[in-house]
């Protein structure tokens, strides 16, 4: 008897009385067939500054600047924390990294850090019907025990939180081991030739200026990774997982390890920008960018597919930013402070979303939104309710990415530095930093990969009142306040002259901290 499927009750009634099987769909099924597929790439350490509808001169974004004008822009929009591993947990979770005690970056021994029970933006997908992939830096951990046993199958990791395939960088590109992972495996492992801590490994990776002894043996596994060959390697199985999912409903984030040092493009890149290394190394990550794009367009899914290009924290002023800046390109544009900052350039991002007919083309958006609210969001698209204690700090954006709402659809956010102490809280027009400085790298001097603090400061000639010749005044408040609207540089603290809101800001911000959950 054939059967005929996503027909109405009362057309289902007429179907039965003709003698032809009508198959129900569950509400969730509807709303999975109507819904977009997703990706979201996350770029890593792009600043403000960093993409041409943002401001970059020196550095051409093409692709990337194509789906600002094909959808939509924020200009407010902040990742969760100014440091790589707790922005990644804020963007999978919806929670604040704080909540898990969670404000460094992860290393090679550092046992995963998302529980398996906790929902992620991957499992509501999954469990939605979604195919479900991440493809480039995990930065997360893998396993339940530090130090992790590479040796054996790195499990618990992104299969147990709600992907279905995971390839990637599984630390960063800038720490070891240098390999890649495919789901629960490094790629071309030898049990006879393990992994052993403490012990310098032969590598095809290019060190920048220095040389990691952290982690070695594995040698073929540790030959297969090409640094100059990742963006490729990345970029390519994005678009292999892209065009063997194209005829289901598929979710993949991806992650490239472009743009943290060491600057490492593949070779056709090297030279073509003027902003140099940091430059060519942006010239990549657009390109890749745009190969994603080409590739929905020719399988003809581009028109069902929501594509968010964002990055997990401010740029960062290592050895190529400073190279860059030297050449006049500021990578957080005008905003204060770089990576790891609680400055609004160690975690004001960008963030374009594109979803033709859903999301209006070459607009932009002022809301004040965070990564942690990509994770309700996608439960919107896709009609999943979120219980109490799921996504605790995730607020649904959609009506942001495809209205115009009138209200704020958050009043706060709360943004760590990679200190725990100094924290920065933002409600309306104001934000509160909880101590002096940025919270981030220093004192650090030029020259250093890290450079960072009050000096750093000095080097880019930014200017802040608490701050005099590269250091922190004596006498200077023990915390901040700007007014964004009017000194968006966060030249001048008024924390002396604003009594009442600094009493207010600190009030809402411990109540935030002590609750254990700020999702309306």
């Amino acid at each position: 008897m054939p059967e005929i499927s996503n027909f109405q009750p009362l057309n289902c009634l007429w179907l039965l009385i003709a003698g032809l099987t009508c198959l129900s769909m569950t509400p969730q099924q509807n709303n999975v067939e109507k819904s977009p597929n997703v990706i979201i790439i996350n770029a890593d350490d792009v600043g403000y500054g960093d993409v041409g509808v943002y401001g970059a001169t020196l550095i051409n974004t093409p692709n990337i600047d194509r789906l600002a004008t094909e959808g939509r822009k924020f200009t407010d929009f902040h990742s969760a924390s100014a440091v790589c591993s707790p922005s990644r947990y804020a963007l999978l979770t919806g929670e604040y990294p704080f909540r898990n005690q969670l404000t460094r970056p992860l290393f090679l021994k550092d046992s995963l850090v998302i529980d398996t029970a906790q929902t992620t933006i991957a499992s509501i997908m999954k469990d939605a019907g979604y195919k479900t992939a991440v493809i480039g830096k995990w930065h997360l951990g893998f396993g339940k025990k530090s130090p992790v046993n590479w040796n054996e199958p790195l499990k618990p990791g992104p299969l147990e939180l709600g992907f279905d395939y995971y390839f990637g960088v599984p630390v960063l590109n800038s720490h070891p081991p240098f390999v890649y992972v495919e789901n629960h495996e490094v790629v071309d492992f030898d049990p006879e030739d393990p992994f052993v801590y403490e012990k310098h490994a032969e590598t095809r990776w290019f060190p920048e200026k220095w040389k990691y002894n952290d982690i070695g043996g594995a040698r073929e596994a540790h030959q297969r990774y090409d640094d100059r060959m990742t963006g490729t390697t990345l970029k390519n199985k994005a678009v292999d997982f892209i065009t063997g999912n194209k005829s289901r409903k598929f979710f993949l984030y991806f992650a490239p390890t472009n743009i943290h040092h060491p600057f490492t493009p593949a070779p056709r890149f090297i030279g073509i920008s003027k902003a140099g290394r940091y430059g060519d190394y942006m010239h990549e990550l657009d390109w890749m960018v745009g190969e994603i794009m080409a590739v929905l367009e020719r399988e003809g899914i581009a028109e069902n597919t929501l594509l968010i290009f964002t990055s997990d924290n401010g740029g960062m002023l290592n050895h190529g930013g400073q190279d860059a800046y030297g050449k006049g390109h500021k990578m957080n544009s005008n905003l204060l402070g770089f990576k790891f900052d609680s400055w609004e350039g160690g975690h004001r991002v960008p963030f374009i979303a594109r979803w033709p007919g859903q999301i209006p083309a070459e607009t932009k958006s002022s809301q004040l939104l965070g990564n942690t609210d990509i994770l309700s969001t996608l439960a919107a698209i896709i009609g999943e309710k979120l219980a109490p204690g799921q996504a605790a700090d995730s607020y649904n954006m959609l009506p942001a990415l495809t209205g115009e709402p009138k209200d704020p659809i958050r009043d706060h956010l709360l943004v760590h530095s990679s200190e725990t102490d100094n924290v920065a809280f933002r409600k309306g027009d104001w934000v509160y930093i909880s101590g002096k400085g940025g919270g981030g790298f220093g004192p650090r001097k030029e020259d250093q990969s890290a450079f960072g603090g009050p000096e750093a400061l000095l080097f880019a000639g930014q200017q802040n009142s608490d701050i005099t010749e590269g250091e922190i005044r004596g006498n200077a408040p023990p915390a901040q306040l700007y007014n964004l609207k009017e000194d968006i540089s966060q030249s001048y603290n008024l924390y002396e002259e604003q009594p009442q809101i600094i009493k207010e800001m600190k009030d809402s911000l411990e109540k935030i901290r002590s609750s254990g959950q700020t999702r309306n």
